[in-house]
């Protein structure tokens, strides 16, 4: 069976495609013996290196717990500024005066191409300079400061482009019944460009919760990832344990993170499926011999 686009593959195929699937598996599971070999011989394994983290609470309260509390504050409150900003952003460039376009888009463009980093250093060092913010806060507002600015600006080019994507059917009809613009974009656009922009958005918050580490690297921000150096320090040089059970938690919350945007996004789904009404045939029939008679 073919389609215009893919040839189904025949009987050769198939065996060539399976002989190349159990090669890769042979290859992986190689890959991972050899891991698994390297570090019980440096006696990464031992169960006195992942004890603390099964039978202590004191690694889970000292370290763990305070700089995952960090993590999730800096990345929530990000989340929580970045996206109207972006919406805003994003709704901006598609303006008809010139006025509103071209400022939005020299915003947009120059902060999405700096580094996230660089802006986190920046804003750091305009805290210092000219706020009176206590330094023991200030790295938690460079922080979310830096996230804000460039994924605001990403998440503008997000909701622009899901705009654009849809049909030009769309804000026709909606100026045709005599709808304004802001009108159309607020009750016709983007309820409808949502759904096609919630996995793009979702991959930029994920990007918001593993960025905040950059903060710990360079800024003595003591979120999640940053606890591993004083907990290694403190359980006997335990660090393959440590990185592990923090990129678990990593994973964790990203995870959860996309699996509630799957959830979401099948529920906007069935719920525009569900609105569209159907007449009976009989009240068809019936508003047309009506509308004849009338006419008539």
């Amino acid at each position: 069976m073919t389609s215009v686009l893919y040839d189904a593959p025949g009987p050769r195929a198939k065996r060539r495609n399976i002989l190349y699937s159990i090669v890769f598996l042979i290859a992986f599971a190689a890959v991972i013996w050899w891991v698994v070999v390297q570090l019980n011989d440096k006696h990464q394994l031992d169960w006195e290196k992942w004890k603390p983290f099964f039978t202590d609470h004191r690694p889970w309260e000292t370290y763990i717990w305070p700089g995952l509390e960090n993590t999730l504050k800096a990345a929530g409150l990000a989340m929580v500024i970045a996206l109207p900003l972006g919406a805003l952003f994003g709704i901006s460039r598609l303006s008809d005066h010139l006025a509103v376009r071209m400022p939005s888009g020299a915003v947009v463009e120059f902060f999405r191409a700096i580094p996230v980093l660089i802006l986190m250093v920046f804003a750091n060092a305009a805290f210092a300079e000219y706020t009176d913010i206590p330094t023991d806060d200030r790295p938690l507002y460079a922080v979310v400061t830096g996230l804000v600015l460039y994924n605001a600006s990403v998440l503008a080019e997000v909701v622009r482009a899901g705009i654009l994507a849809l049909p030009k059917g769309q804000s026709e009809a909606a100026y045709a019944i005599g709808l304004r613009k802001g009108q159309t974009m607020r009750s016709i656009l983007l309820p409808q460009s949502v759904t096609a922009m919630l996995p793009a958005i979702v991959s930029q918050l994920v990007v918001i919760v593993k960025d905040t580490a950059l903060g710990g690297a360079m800024l003595t921000f003591g979120e999640l990832l940053a606890s591993v150096r004083p907990m290694s320090a403190a359980y006997g040089a335990n660090t393959i344990a440590c990185f592990t059970i923090v990129a678990v938690i990593f994973v964790a919350i990203n995870f959860s993170l996309t699996t509630f945007a799957s959830w979401l996004e099948g529920r906007l789904r069935r719920g525009k499926k569900s609105t569209g009404a159907v007449l009976p045939a009989a009240s068809v029939g019936g508003a047309e011999s009506t509308g004849a008679g009338g006419a008539g």
